[in-house]
């Protein structure tokens, strides 16, 4: 078997080689993404959200047991939180719960959180937590991009932003849990392989996400 170390190492290796700018954050910091695309954001992020928040409550009932049911109760609790964070962003861009409620998807933009979802459903305790492990300074860098680009581009108060700011930072205590659980889920017999491929996999999508915001907005 090999060693959670090894795992890390192989999953990290994996999803840098496939890292590609982010289209939209690029053009959101240039200032060059509309108020209407800034409201997609917004309708884009309640879907995934809920749908993320659905999912770590679906792992949590799935592997109940400490360490893999505390780590995945947390991140459905927080994922409640994010999503009345939200509420505020949307307001500022004169959007409430109906119009976010009323938001029409764009699939790919949605393909990450149904991967997630199909992972919860089907996958082993380890495979979100080595997603969560290699992903989440990455995720938590792209959130901070978005989060000073509205302030200093679209001049948002910071009040506004607590769902970005909320995502800038993944708590130490979170990650320890999620190391904990591929730990155990890789003692416990869980395929490392198939943990590398949903990190990977994760991290591909959650790129998709952003570059799908940034669809014939390119300037020059």
């Amino acid at each position: 078997m090999k060693t959670t170390t090894e795992v890390l190492l192989s999953a990290r290796q994996q999803t840098a080689r496939q890292k590609v700018p982010n289209r939209f954050v690029a053009l959101l910091e240039g200032g060059h993404v509309p108020k209407e695309r800034l409201g997609r954001l917004a309708g884009e992020l309640s879907y995934l959200v809920a749908s993320d928040r659905r999912s770590f409550a679906l792992l949590a009932s799935r592997f109940p047991s400490p360490p893999a049911g505390d780590l995945y109760l947390t991140l459905a609790q927080s994922g409640g939180q994010a999503l009345e964070l939200l509420m505020d962003f949307a307001a500022a861009l004169g959007m409430g719960a109906e119009e976010l409620r009323g938001h029409e998807p764009w699939p790919l933009a949605q393909a990450y959180p149904a991967f997630l979802s199909q992972s919860a459903l089907c996958g082993a305790s380890s495979d979100v937590a080595l997603a969560l492990l290699v992903n989440a300074r990455e995720s938590g860098e792209t959130y901070t991009r978005v989060a000073d680009a509205l302030v200093a581009r679209y001049g948002f108060a910071e009040e506004a932003l607590g769902h970005f700011r909320f995502f800038a930072e993944t708590p130490q205590p979170v990650l320890d849990q999620a190391a904990v659980t591929l730990e155990t889920g890789l003692a416990g017999g869980d395929d490392p392989a198939a943990a590398v491929r949903c990190a990977r996999i994760v991290h591909a999508l959650e790129g998709e996400f952003w570059n799908c915001l940034a669809q014939g907005l390119d300037i020059g």
